[in-house]
């Protein structure tokens, strides 16, 4: 079973930029980074392979990066140009084997306990 602890949320303002991590143990999972906002459902923000593919959802395209340091066992999200819509909570979450994509987040059975992101206007 592996373990995702995040780190890294906190209050900025629109335009700036925050870079969450996740520590994980375990090998040969899809990683990801999933969102939720109050009063809206949990949505995949971005996931990358043991392999190095990542798929980053369209509405933060551009603006954040999924990246992962496999010597320490850390995933990241880069994100760039906040915007208040960006408000959520964060989780890390792992599933065994392939992402393929941004599966539905009831795909993965393992989840952190998440990060507060909140970005003022």
């Amino acid at each position: 079973q592996v373990q995702l602890v995040e780190s890294g949320g906190g209050s900025v303002q629109a335009g700036g930029s925050l870079r969450l991590s996740c520590a994980y143990s375990g090998n040969n999972y899809c990683l990801g980074w999933f969102r939720q906002a109050p009063g809206k459902q949990r949505e995949g923000v971005a996931t990358r392979d043991n392999d190095g593919r990542a798929f980053v959802a369209p509405f933060v395209a551009g603006r954040f990066t999924i990246s992962q340091d496999n010597a320490n066992n850390t995933l990241y999200l880069q994100m760039n140009s906040l915007k208040p819509e960006d408000t959520a909570m964060y989780y890390c979450a792992a599933r065994p084997r392939y992402c393929g994509g941004l599966p539905y987040h009831a795909y993965f059975p393992y989840w952190g306990q998440g990060t507060q992101v909140t970005v003022s206007s």
